[in-house]
């Protein structure tokens, strides 16, 4: 009798060693599914801010780039979207470059060589045709960053690909030109962008 208990004490211990294990590689093929899993999307990894390309984009210390979900900055370089910005703003190209230079500056101060935790819109994609990283992206003390451009004015909602944050951002976005912060408000020797 002692024998046939040790043997179904050992079946049990391995049956539930088999049942954790499945599980285990279960739950890691959601996460990464998902983009739960700090190793796919960096979500739980500081990393620092290289350089600032300009208002919405970024190097990390990786050599990954990214592009900040959820908004736009005006364009600093020459490129078929200053041409397209141009065209629909009414606003000639050197006043957007100007704008673009200023939404520059704005970002480098907020995050160019300070360490930014990423985190993945859930169901989006992972990258843009570019090879960036679409993110947001918090600083140290919890400050989205994406956000916080909008709030001081400095971007606007990018409305063509919405996110779960796109209405946040809206509010944020309206709330900065009715105060008149960053590009809505005056800027010296330019036009106000509206």
């Amino acid at each position: 009798m002692f024998g046939l208990s040790r043997k179904l004490i050992s079946s049990a211990f391995t049956a539930i060693f088999i049942l954790m294990l499945v599980v285990y590689v279960v739950y890691n093929k959601y996460k990464d599914e998902s983009g739960d899993n700090p190793r796919t999307n960096k979500s739980s990894e500081l990393l620092t801010v290289k350089r600032v390309v300009d208002g919405d984009t970024f190097l990390l210390s990786d050599g990954e780039r990214v592009r900040l979900l959820a908004i736009d900055t005006p364009e600093k370089f020459e490129s078929k979207k200053l041409d397209k910005d141009a065209e629909s703003s009414g606003k000639d190209k050197k006043t957007i470059k100007k704008l673009g230079q200023l939404a520059s500056d704005y970002v480098k101060n907020l995050v160019e060589g300070k360490k930014v935790r990423l985190e993945k819109e859930p169901n989006y994609e992972d990258k843009d045709k570019y090879g960036r990283l679409l993110r947001y992206v918090y600083l140290e003390d919890g400050t989205c960053v994406n956000a916080k451009i909008i709030s001081d004015g400095y971007g606007q909602v990018y409305e063509s690909y919405p996110v779960s944050k796109t209405n946040e951002f809206r509010k944020l976005q309206r709330e900065a030109r009715e105060n008149g912060r960053g590009l809505w408000g005056n800027i010296e020797g330019l036009e106000q962008f509206k």
